[in-house]
């Protein structure tokens, strides 16, 4: 009873993130997807009656679980689609490979690559018991990429790089789309498209830890 009481209480309070995301210009699939993905599988259990509050979390090893509405908006520039298969770089405790897992449905794939190995396992835990199968958790450096699944429709980085790695760039799909924050004390956030050339845009400013690895930064 205790348990079944706890997981009314959680999805409320989802449903109550989902309103405030809404605000924010938020489209409907995005909004569908995060009511369904019990983000309090993804925190720390001490930190679970803040699950559903719209600000970061730590979730061990100086890293954090973002904000729900950045998750939302990185979502929904990626304008992800049925079917596609996406990179993400920084898997933390797995949250945000959800989200898009919910997006791309079964028929798509996240790759996701964490580079701190607790993480990772961690990450799989919590996807395995929040039931996505389409996901695979990788370890190792981000900055890299992920070759053997490549290319990608999107890609999706989740923490703040120098600039964008050339390994993403060579990895994304012609006609694909990338969200990277770029910057290190002073973040913005960029929607990357992968046309002729490259367009990037400028989407706001953001604070995300820095990306670690052959072409990010050297050090936390």
């Amino acid at each position: 009873m205790f348990v079944m009481m706890n997981e009314d209480r959680f999805e409320e309070e989802r449903k109550n993130m989902v309103r405030l995301l809404r605000l924010y210009g938020v489209s409907d699939d995005v909004l569908r997807a995060m009511e369904k993905v019990p983000r309090h599988l993804f925190v720390p259990e001490h930190l679970r009656d803040k699950a559903y509050a719209d600000y970061p979390l730590p979730i061990g090893e100086e890293q954090t679980i973002s904000a729900p509405h950045m998750v939302a908006m990185m979502c929904d520039l990626l304008d992800l689609k049925r079917g596609e298969k996406v990179l993400e770089i920084g898997a933390g405790s797995g949250y945000h490979a959800a989200v898009i897992a919910e997006l791309v449905g079964e028929s798509g794939h996240v790759y996701t690559i964490e580079r701190i190995e607790k993480l990772a396992e961690t990450a799989r835990r919590n996807l395995e018991r929040a039931g996505y199968r389409n996901v695979t958790v990788i370890v190792g450096d981000g900055t890299l990429g992920y070759p053997p699944a490549a290319p990608y429709d999107k890609i999706n980085v989740t923490c703040a790089a120098p600039d964008v790695p050339p390994p993403l760039l060579e990895q994304l799909k012609s006609g694909g789309k990338m969200v990277i924050p770029i910057g290190r004390h002073s973040q913005e956030l960029y929607l990357v498209e992968k046309k002729d050339g490259v367009v990037m845009h400028r989407k706001c400013s953001v604070v995300f830890v820095p990306l670690i690895g052959r072409y990010g930064f050297s050090e936390p």
